[in-house]
């Protein structure tokens, strides 16, 4: 059974860090394409981040691009989100999710799997 659990999520200053974690079970990542989709209150689904399991080609949204990076430990099947200078506009229950094209995942599409989010609150 594959299962996805986010976590590492908090309530930071603009400016902040946070460190979001998923850790997988069920599957390796060289079995799947892995990432990050985030939705915040009122407002459509964002693909943030991808890990392409054919080339390990990593790709991130625009509206991120630069502050967050994303990276894996294939060892602890594990999935980490560095997000640095946060803003309030990251706001959003952030999700991992697992078995997708990385095009599709920035429309905003969840995948084949995925867990439960962790919530991400920036203060202004």
């Amino acid at each position: 059974e594959v299962q996805l659990q986010a976590s590492g999520g908090g309530l930071v200053q603009t400016g902040g860090s946070l460190r979001l974690s998923c850790a997988a079970s069920g599957f390796t990542f060289d079995d799947y394409n892995i990432g990050w989709v985030r939705q915040a209150p009122g407002k459509a689904s964002e693909g943030v981040s991808c890990i392409s399991s054919s080339d390990g080609g990593i790709y991130y949204g625009d509206s991120v691009k630069g502050r967050i990076t994303i990276s894996s430990d294939n060892a602890k099947n594990t999935m980490y989100l560095q997000m640095n200078s946060l803003k309030p506009e990251d706001t959003a229950i952030y999700y991992c999710v697992a078995d997708i094209p990385c095009s599709r995942l920035f429309m905003g599409t969840v995948g084949e799997f995925w867990g439960r989010g962790t919530q991400v609150t920036v203060s202004s």
